[in-house]
């Protein structure tokens, strides 16, 4: 286990092995996610697509991750991250040679949803890393886990246009390009399970007591769960109606409504769930040893909401973006739209040092009053703009969010641990909810507008950040003989 320096070069570190192992399978599945996104003149020939079509990819793109992260993030905490995370990456490979071998615009709609999966792999790599980092240097961990494995957006911005165009090219060279990365995330699977492993020698996996939901330590908290809960479904069916429309057309009123109908029985149903696993310590609430208060979970949804979820929805316009705004070619577009991710190299992980070092809620403060600010100003962008000023200004914003998200999950491992998939999935999936109230409300106004409305929820969450509680003394974890074991939180 590492101490309280973090050496990233140091693979004689079983820890920083595992790091490297971890980030490497998360970057896997950032490229095969947004594989989409720099190909959009390629798709959108190949099938005749209207933007309203290709802006229904968008959102659709990142909605199925809403739901799968908590269900991944529950899988984790059960079973562990090595062989959730091996599972994934084979799966997440059939996903990509589905979408590469759609033949009309519903299979393209489909295989899109179904690759918003894809995105669940994000949580079980926090799990994993969590495990095997102490809080001096969690943050820092977590954030070269998540900045470069976040960087495989802009891998896949910059590779992928000239893959298609100039190694396979034609009129496939697309479906050939993002086939050949499922064929490589099919293989890592494998590697993966072979080289990960889920605790350091010796150390013990905690597992949550019940299975369907978050434990929580009192009536309070169960009944904010509860309300924490109704934003990913809104979520989900505000995306079913934006299907509807008659621009996009790929659902009929009468689906919508079966959808809605689903998305209320499934409320009722995971209500009923977090009610089974609560239900016998709701009245006199937790001991105060074990117990946590949810509102930390609450907070750094939010958060993640506007960092993570406006990164999501401005990797995926920003390549046309430029080209739109600028004139540019699509390789050219595909690299210069890649600078808002690039910035994750060092970004999250600088969000996490800072988080470890200057503290949690300090950090967050500075950070989102960063990207708010960042916001407004990529909102003045237009053709009269300089290129190398518009891309200069992309990566100042981007270095705020990504940094944001850093200090977010430097956070996550620290608030109860044998739940550290669950509450990362609920967090994670508040991003993707981000990225679908964003990208919707892209869909109906224009890009100033868009960064507008995205530095106005940050402004609004700058204000809840203030409510966190710093982690500090020890998080208790009871081991099966009745042994409690402390785990440093500070």
């Amino acid at each position: 286990m590492t101490g309280s320096k973090l050496s990233i070069l140091d693979f004689r570190d079983d820890s920083i092995r595992t790091l490297h192992v971890a980030w490497f399978a998360f970057f896997l599945t950032f490229i095969m996610w947004f594989s989409h996104a720099p190909l959009k003149p390629f798709i959108m020939e190949a099938f005749d697509l209207t933007n309203a079509q290709w802006k229904a990819l968008l959102i659709l793109n990142v909605a199925l991750t809403i739901p799968s992260r908590i269900i991944v993030g529950m899988m984790v905490d059960k079973y562990g991250p090595r062989s959730v995370f091996s599972f994934l990456l084979m799966i997440a490979a059939c996903l990509c040679w589905g979408f590469a071998s759609a033949q009309t615009y519903e299979q393209l709609a489909l295989f899109r949803f179904l690759c918003g999966f894809i995105g669940a792999g994000f949580v079980i790599g926090i799990r994993l890393v969590g495990e095997w980092f102490p809080a001096k240097t969690v943050g820092l961990a977590e954030g070269v886990y998540g900045g470069w494995g976040n960087f495989g957006s802009a891998a896949a911005a910059w590779s992928l246009p000239a893959i298609a165009a100039y190694v396979y090219g034609g009129e496939d060279g697309w479906r050939y390009a993002i086939a050949t990365i499922g064929c490589v995330a099919f293989v890592y699977g494998i590697i993966f399970y072979q080289l990960a492993r889920n605790t350091p020698k010796g150390s013990t996996y905690f597992k949550p007591k019940k299975s369907g939901g978050l434990e929580v330590s009192n009536k309070r908290d169960f009944y904010l769960y509860i309300a924490m809960n109704i934003p990913m479904y809104v979520a989900l069916a505000v995306l079913s109606w934006k299907l509807s429309t008659p621009a996009v057309g790929l659902l009929t009123p009468s689906y919508v409504n079966v959808i809605w109908a689903l998305l209320a029985t499934l409320f009722i149903y995971q209500t009923y769930q977090i009610y089974q696993v609560n239900k016998d310590h709701l009245n006199t609430g937790l001991p105060e040893y074990d117990s946590y208060k949810f509102k930390q979970v609450a907070i750094l949804d939010w958060a993640y909401f506007v960092t993570f979820g406006s990164e999501l929805a401005v990797v995926s316009m920003l390549p046309a973006f430029f080209m739109d705004i600028f004139d540019l070619s699509p390789i050219v577009a595909g690299i210069l739209g890649g600078a808002f991710a690039v910035m994750n190299l060092v970004a999250r992980p600088g969000g996490g040092y800072l988080s470890d070092k200057f503290g949690r809620k300090r950090s967050l403060t500075i950070l989102i009053t960063g990207l708010t600010l960042g916001y407004l100003i990529l909102s003045k962008i237009d053709s009269a703009w300089m290129v190398p000023l518009a891309v200069a200004s992309v990566m100042l914003c981007s270095f705020f969010v990504q940094a944001g998200e850093g200090a977010v999950f430097a956070m996550v491992p620290l608030v109860k641990r044998r739940m550290t998939g669950q509450i990362a999935g609920m967090v994670g999936a508040y991003g993707n909810v981000g990225g679908v109230t964003f990208l919707t409300v892209y869909s109906f106004v224009d890009t100033s507008t868009f960064f507008m409305v995205i530095a106005a929820a940050a402004a609004t969450c700058l204000v809840l950040v203030q409510f966190i509680e710093e982690p500090k003394g020890h998080m208790h974890e009871v081991l099966a003989d009745g042994t409690v074991q402390l785990i440093d939180a500070s």
